[in-house]
């Protein structure tokens, strides 16, 4: 069992189509592991809204004839077909909950799927449970009054990150296979480094979303792995024009390109590295295992060259913030009735949202947005693509709200998002972004880099992200028991 709940979308894709496994094998395996690990809001991991077993069991139970009726007529098969699929609760699912962890929305039920839920099923993936958020996902940790507090399996004392931490902490513990997760200052690629799986920020518009918020540029919808080659593969699918949301682009179903020999290929790229973006302190065990990762590359052949940003920390706290405060405040607050019912983080957030509202109107949180593009498109001119750490602490603790800020690596800061140096790449979202492993600190809370590409290029980043991959050691993933 254990060789089943961590087995990688594409081998097990394979095992189907060779009649080696079948799907019902393998969610049975993940069923178990659920019910054995995850607990409740008060104990375990603690990484699901709701689960969906029944319905996934007759789902895998169709895939297992599919399967059978595909091997005798020698024809191929969806993408997905049989592979459990944990999805957001934000992800709506037509006739289930949508509730996004408000109080307000206790009880409201979903009309439509949205398009990354409907083309997950359409490949044949099988949704058999629905992941934890904060509130309206704007908090890096994952815990509310609905749902309680979700855990990190690699320390259950630790968040595993957030928005989309209950998305990271069922891939690492074993309960899915692949998961989808969305991104609007760092929510899908936070939880891939703090739980050692894959996170990717796609370029706005290539992974549709549900209006009116498909319409913020700072957003977007993605996939979650425990491999490179399971997130490309989700991504796949998830990606390409769709109707529901006109600021969607590209051909859909395309696969993304990976390098046969990951190592190899790294020879010749040039890699621009920052430590730290020019704007965030980094605590010394991210900085030691980021050094690592760039010693790695080095000896396979790549070209790792410094990059300065002009960055500030001031800089990006105001930029994102301007941005903040004219489009998702105002969404929370029509969306989440009191705000005084809102979770202690989601209270900060507004506050500190409206306040830079204040200070900044539309217009000049574009021209805020424009400086810091128009300052990474000059660090990065003659690299491929830049590295940087993901996040910049080791761990933040599961259940506490930073409303006094935090002290990293000898400073303090007023707002607890200067933990992660994901931000700066919504500003810049028409670039792709992957989230790969470096390490594991000391607490035994894994680290992560980011691979960050110029403008719409997707296959540089998983190209180096694949080299990543194959460099860096990785440690087995934790064995829970509730």
């Amino acid at each position: 069992m254990t060789e089943l709940i961590h087995l990688d979308a594409v081998t097990a894709l394979r095992a189907f189509r060779s009649l080696e496994l079948s799907p019902v094998e393998l969610l049975d395996a993940v069923i178990a592991r659920i019910e054995r690990a995850n607990g409740d809001r008060h104990t375990g991991v603690n990484a699901f809204t709701e689960t969906l077993f029944d319905e996934a069991r007759a789902e895998a139970k169709l895939a297992e004839s599919a399967y059978l009726r595909a091997a005798r007529a020698q024809e191929p098969t969806a993408p997905l077909l049989g592979i459990p699929v944990a999805t957001k609760e934000r992800h709506s699912l037509a006739g289930r909950r949508i509730e996004q962890g408000l109080a307000a929305h206790a009880g409201r039920v979903a009309e439509v799927d949205h398009p990354v839920i409907e083309r997950v099923q359409r490949a044949g993936g099988i949704v058999h449970a629905r992941t934890t958020t904060p509130e309206f996902s704007c908090a890096t940790v994952t815990h509310s009054a609905m749902w309680g507090v979700t855990r990190n399996p690699w320390n259950l004392d630790a968040t595993p990150g957030g928005s989309s931490g209950g998305a990271g902490a069922a891939l690492a513990a074993g309960m899915t296979t692949l998961a989808t997760a969305s991104d609007i200052a760092g929510s899908t690629r936070v939880p891939a480094a703090f739980t050692g799986t894959v996170g990717y920020k796609a370029p706005y518009g290539r992974i549709p979303g549900l209006p009116p918020l498909c319409a913020d540029w700072y957003r977007g919808d993605g996939p979650m792995g425990r491999t490179v080659a399971d997130t490309a593969l989700l991504a796949s699918v998830m990606s390409g024009r769709h109707p529901v949301d006109h600021t969607s682009w590209g051909p859909e179903g395309v696969p993304i390109a990976l390098p046969e020999d990951p190592v190899d290929a790294l020879r010749g790229v040039r890699i621009g590295f920052s430590p730290d973006l020019g704007a965030f302190p980094v605590e010394p065990e991210v900085e030691a295992a980021t050094a690592d990762v760039v010693a790695r590359l080095e000896k396979a052949g790549a070209v790792v060259v410094p990059v300065d940003l002009p960055w500030t920390g001031e800089q990006v706290v105001r930029t994102i913030f301007a941005h903040f405060g004219q489009i998702l405040a105002p969404a929370m607050t029509r969306e989440a009735g009191a705000v005084t019912e809102l979770a202690p983080y989601a209270q900060r957030f507004i506050a500190d949202a409206r306040r830079a509202a204040e200070r900044d109107d539309l217009v000049n949180s574009f021209v805020l947005d424009a400086a810091m593009q128009r300052e990474l498109a000059a660090a990065m001119a003659g690299v491929d693509v830049l590295l940087c750490p993901t996040n910049a602490v080791t761990a933040l603790t599961a259940d506490d709200n930073y409303l006094d800020g935090i002290d990293i690596a000898g400073h303090h800061r007023e707002h607890y998002w200067a933990a992660h140096l994901t931000s700066p790449f919504n500003v810049a979202n028409r670039c792709p972004v992957l989230a790969v492993p470096s390490g594991t600190a000391s607490n035994g809370v894994p680290t992560g880099v980011q691979v960050v590409g110029h403008p719409f290029d997707e296959e540089a980043v998983f190209r180096v992200g694949a080299g990543i991959e194959a460099l860096v050691p990785r440690k087995p993933w934790p064995d829970l028991e509730v």
